[in-house]
């Protein structure tokens, strides 16, 4: 047991602007002028008083638990945050080295708030903390973050931390690593699958950690039927080799190049905090999230039918569009919602959705308590494709029905009145040519032209950025013809071309 007296730290606080680096989903500062062991001691009491404390259950001490990644910040900046919690008679968990997922998979098992220190996918300099409440439900603006930030901020600006409860918190370790492999492996059974050969890129995040004791036999679980060759599995903070952010296609060369050097049947790259998952096939080419999105939910969707429930799953609205089809095709509902992981795990509450899938490769699952993994994922592709003989390029045809441009920003001065300007001027055209289109602004504005006699099916999605003058175009058509004239038409109407 580790006792942490919070009064043994230096209890004067540093100035500092919160709502520069706290925003909707979590905090992701730089290291240390935004994020030190001070501003994180007041956000960590902060936390215990917003959430940790008003949820204890009654009779039973208040309980927290606390990851962190491999950034060379996280353990010191991990340890402040506990002081903050201990400081307010909260008991902490440290459960040391774990993906954002195994963090996840500590506060359901657990039952108790969690808080895991990364900052994803960005670069070296950077840190942040990712909150949740018990059972990994999510902490973001419209559900604690706000208030965290507010009174954080109010104690900063005055300089100290408020007394003590009366009581400090005990801080103690534990290993979750072994029994994080083992939940994940009694979702998807993998043991009698055809061996396959898997080419994982860790990008020297968690995902090094992670998978030698998920698909290895690192945790002292029984050895899968899957040779796995490692790229990048040495945990560095600093990225000495590309990036951990698989989203950007140049962090995916030396994957794509090594799956057909090393004649394998798949590739898996994961980002820094392995909450997300990249799949390239046997020919080294990516495999879009969406198709993922539409692969998991058929087998997710089969194995509700089976249980006699009625299949629903999420789907934000910038996947392609063949995945709300598929999914009523299988039998499912599909349920369409913004982007963002808050919005996904609230939906997937209020419609009991069994699973959802974002075009930025997070995937949630009911029975990992509606929070995202990217090692599940993998497990239920590989599963797919082990349980058929096609090569995965086969396999991932069936789920990429259209083409889609992927994300393109575009610097704007007024994002608002680009985005009218835009779908005036498409509509104006459509109308020219007695088309019809759908415009709807759940997200931003989305634009769809269902298919017709004179034009294939095509859409597009303008969303402003909340952090930058950007604004973010997905365009998808019925072939690569249409995609690019619409994607090429909407750019030049964004870019005053």
């Amino acid at each position: 047991m580790i006792v942490t007296d919070p009064s043994d730290a230096p209890r004067r606080l540093p100035s500092v602007d919160l709502s520069a680096f706290i925003k909707a989903y979590d905090v992701r500062g730089t290291v240390p002028d935004q994020l030190d062991a001070g501003v994180v001691r007041a956000i960590g009491a902060a936390f215990a008083d917003v959430v940790v404390l008003p949820e204890a259950p009654e009779g039973q001490p208040p309980r927290a638990v606390i990851g962190h990644d491999m950034r060379p910040s996280s353990p010191e900046l991990s340890r402040a945050f506990a002081d903050g919690l201990a400081s307010r008679g909260v008991d902490v968990t440290l459960i040391g080295l774990c993906s954002t997922d195994g963090l996840y998979f500590a506060s359901g098992f657990l039952g108790i708030p969690g808080a895991m220190f990364t900052a994803s996918h960005n670069p070296a300099q950077y840190n942040g903390i990712k909150m949740c409440r018990a059972g990994a439900k999510p902490v973001g603006q419209d559900s604690g973050l706000s208030a965290i930030r507010d009174l954080a901020q109010s104690r900063l600006d005055a300089g100290t931390l408020p007394e003590e409860t009366g009581s400090i918190g005990e801080v103690d370790e534990q290993d979750l690593l072994k029994a994080y492999a083992q939940h994940l492996r009694t979702l998807v059974d993998l043991t009698g699958s055809r061996r396959l050969k898997v080419v994982i890129d860790a990008g020297n995040g968690m995902g090094g950690f992670t998978a030698p004791a998920v698909l290895g036999d690192d945790a002292g679980l029984p050895a899968l039927p899957l040779d796995v060759v490692p790229m990048y599995f040495e945990l560095d903070g600093t990225f000495p080799n590309h990036e951990a952010n698989p989203l950007d296609p140049a962090n995916l060369v030396d994957l794509q190049a090594a799956v057909p050097e090393h004649g394998a049947d798949i590739g898996l790259a994961f980002d820094g905090d392995a909450d997300r998952c990249f799949v390239i096939d046997e020919k080294g080419d990516p495999v879009s999230p969406s198709a993922v999105t539409a692969m998991v939910a058929r087998r997710e969707i089969a194995k509700e039918i089976r249980a006699g429930r009625e299949p629903v799953v999420i789907h934000n609205l910038i996947t392609s569009r063949a995945v709300p089809e598929i999914i009523a095709a299988d039998g499912g509902t599909p349920v369409r919602t913004r982007v963002g992981h808050s919005f996904i795990k609230e939906r997937m509450a209020e419609v009991g959705a069994v699973f959802g899938g974002e075009h930025s490769a997070h995937y949630y699952f009911r029975e990992f308590w509606s929070a995202d993994t990217g090692m599940l994922a993998a497990m239920h592709v590989l599963a797919a494709l082990a349980e058929q003989d096609r090569p995965l390029s086969e396999l991932a045809a069936e789920y990429e029905k259209y083409v889609a441009s992927g994300e393109i920003n575009s610097t704007v001065q007024d994002a608002a009145a680009t985005t009218e300007r835009v779908v005036a001027a498409v509509r104006e055209t459509a109308a020219a040519e007695g088309e019809e289109l759908e415009v709807d602004r759940l997200d931003g504005v989305t634009v769809l032209h269902p298919a017709s006699e004179r034009q294939p099916m095509w859409w597009f999605n303008l969303r402003a950025s909340n952090t930058e003058p950007l604004l973010r175009l997905n365009a998808e058509g019925a072939d690569e013809a249409t995609m690019v004239a619409v994607r090429d038409r909407v750019l030049a109407l964004v870019r005053g071309a």
